[in-house]
């Protein structure tokens, strides 16, 4: 699964399990779709980095092999490496933040 967050001023797609990590870390129910409004977004923002904090350098796994024809994938394959969740979600602070300075709503949904 996808997630995908969108303000008036963009959208960002990430994986569904650290943006749903995100999302309950901000305070909400993980809920997908669901939104914050703009007068209620400084507080989510707030409880994400404080939850950020401490539970920041939580990785994300990497995802499963892809199948091709029926078999996994030869190992030799490059996969994805494990992930900091605080990494993982610099694009949505840098997204709240520009949010919260212009006064828009959070939306988020299955891309």
């Amino acid at each position: 699964m996808l997630v995908k967050f969108s303000t008036r001023f963009g959208q960002l797609v990430m994986q569904g399990e650290p943006a749903v990590a995100l999302i309950r870390l901000g305070g909400h129910s993980g809920t997908v779709p669901s939104a914050v409004l703009a007068a209620d977004l400084p507080g989510f923002l707030a409880k994400l980095r404080a939850g950020l904090d401490l539970q920041g350098d939580q990785v994300s796994p990497p995802p499963p092999p892809r199948e091709h024809g029926g078999d996994w994938e030869d190992e030799e394959e490059p996969r994805e490496q494990p992930i900091k969740l605080r990494l993982r979600a610099v694009p949505l602070l840098d997204m709240l933040d520009t949010a919260v300075l212009r006064q828009s709503d959070l939306f988020w949904e299955q891309a």
